[in-house]
């Protein structure tokens, strides 16, 4: 609204001057060039009208705006630049937890490893005293029926033994003479 009134105030002023231009205008400078000066007056005054006119209410809100775009744009570079090097900072530490990562899966496989050669190492050691303990019963085995053949053997051969001699002699030794006789021979053989 100021602005409308200085306009005014302007037109006016502008007015008032062309009336005193009038009286010098045949005298003026611009009259001997050929041009009038209340036209030139006018034109000049319309100018300054349409120009603060324009001013004030195209150019400086226009401006403002621009300011404010200008403003927002910064703000976005700003702002992309930021996240440009966060996303930079977030792929090394993505990459050094990935490094870690390995390295950490590396030593659980190397530890691994580790457990299953000892644990081979002790079910092997374990099969081999499995396998002693089964060798050891089995001797066992074989030396009691070892025994129990020999005393079978034994028992059939003093039996054996009794009825050759008890052929052969023919005698009357009593049967517990004919045991201690072949008793004593069958320990001679061992």
């Amino acid at each position: 609204m100021e602005s409308l009134y200085i306009l005014l105030d302007l037109k006016n002023m502008a007015e008032n001057t062309l009336e005193s231009t009038s009286e010098v205008q045949n005298e003026s400078v611009l009259a001997s060039l050929g041009l009038d000066t209340n036209l030139f007056v006018s034109q000049l005054i319309n100018f300054v009208l349409v120009f603060l006119i324009v001013w004030f209410l195209l150019l400086k809100p226009l401006a403002k705006k621009l300011e404010e775009r200008r403003e927002m744009i910064d703000e976005s570079i700003d702002k992309a630049k930021e996240i440009d090097a966060n996303l930079m900072m977030s792929e090394q530490s993505y990459k050094e937890k990935l490094e870690e990562a390995k390295k950490e899966a590396n030593k659980i496989i190397e530890h691994a490893h580790g457990e299953a050669v000892v644990l081979a190492d002790k079910m092997k050691d374990q099969a081999k005293v499995e396998i002693d303990g089964l060798v050891v019963q089995a001797k066992k085995s074989i030396a009691v029926e070892r025994e129990e053949a020999l005393s079978a053997v034994k028992s059939h051969a003093v039996d054996l033994i009794t009825v050759a001699l008890a052929k052969i002699v023919s005698s009357e030794m009593s049967e517990k003479m004919d045991k201690k006789v072949i008793e004593d021979a069958l320990k001679g053989m061992k």
